[in-house]
């Protein structure tokens, strides 16, 4: 039997023995997971089925392999000072502001979300959610806790932007306002200003209902759909459709786009795209 085969397979006994559904998971992708599972822990297939049908915390760690739980602090800065610059000015009137990271990973991004909406004075009128499907990620996200020196970069590259390109109303953040800096132990940790705020839950974005009835302004899914086939990219575009106000806006990966029916449901404006039938901002 062939490798690709093989591993389609064993998705299937996955799917028979526990939550978990990744067949619509690019085959790329899976494959090249599942490989290095298979390294990583010296086994063979056959063992890989068995350990999936007796043992609960190795099927954990082996979602935790196939998913994906790269974040940092202000990652790509360029689109966040654009996004603020533009979307958030404009829902600056609104009473409530809804926002969902799907696929949050350990919470870096909310937390660089919710200093941003904070400085901008929108944060006590702000609901956020984040969802993931890995349980750890979640638990490091409720946390707030994580490595300094990995995200002291970005830090660093986000106060070089702003002094650039100010956000609206922004020039500068002291980010001692937020985070509590321990050199010694390699650590940053959120301060409840920003740590309380957000509502972190562990959800499968592909399998489970949407934990929650609101519909949002703004979701954030980014670095996620690229490893879905398109039919399942179809699926969350739906979801994600549906559950937006009229006028809401949809931020993907840099190398993340859309094609198909749901195309003609989204247009695309500077890094965001807007929900048809819905007012367009000006980049």
């Amino acid at each position: 039997m062939d490798e690709g085969k093989a591993f389609r397979e064993y998705l299937n006994e996955l799917k028979k023995h526990t939550p978990y559904d990744f067949s619509e998971y690019s085959d790329s992708s899976i494959n090249r997971r599942l490989q290095k599972i298979l390294k990583d822990y010296d086994i063979s297939m056959d063992q890989l089925h068995e350990r999936t049908k007796s043992d609960q915390e190795f099927v954990e760690k082996v979602v935790e392999e196939i998913t994906v739980n790269t974040t940092e602090l202000f990652r790509d800065p360029d689109i966040w000072t654009s996004l603020y610059d533009n979307i958030y000015s404009s829902l600056k009137n609104k009473k409530t502001i809804n926002i969902w990271h799907a696929g949050c990973s350990s919470g870096m991004e909310v937390y660089s979300n919710l200093i941003i909406l904070n400085e901008l004075g929108l944060l006590e009128r702000t609901k956020v959610f984040g969802t993931d499907i890995n349980a750890r990620m979640i638990k490091q996200a409720k946390s707030g806790k994580f490595a300094l020196q990995f995200n002291k970069i970005q830090l660093d590259a986000f106060k070089a932007s702003l002094k650039k390109r100010p956000i609206q109303g922004i020039s500068s953040i002291d980010f001692d306002k937020y985070f509590i800096f321990n050199k010694s132990e390699d650590t940053l940790e959120a301060k409840d200003i920003i740590r309380k705020v957000p509502w972190f839950v562990k959800h499968d974005l592909v399998n489970e209902e949407i934990p929650f009835y609101n519909r949002f302004d703004l979701i954030f899914c980014r670095n996620v759909l690229i490893y879905f086939n398109s039919s399942l990219q179809s699926k969350i575009f739906k979801l994600f459709h549906d559950q937006m106000f009229a006028g809401g806006c949809l931020l993907l990966g840099n190398h993340e786009g859309m094609s198909g029916f749901y195309k003609t449901k989204f247009s695309k404006s500077g890094p965001v795209f807007l929900k048809n039938n819905s007012f367009h901002f000006k980049y």
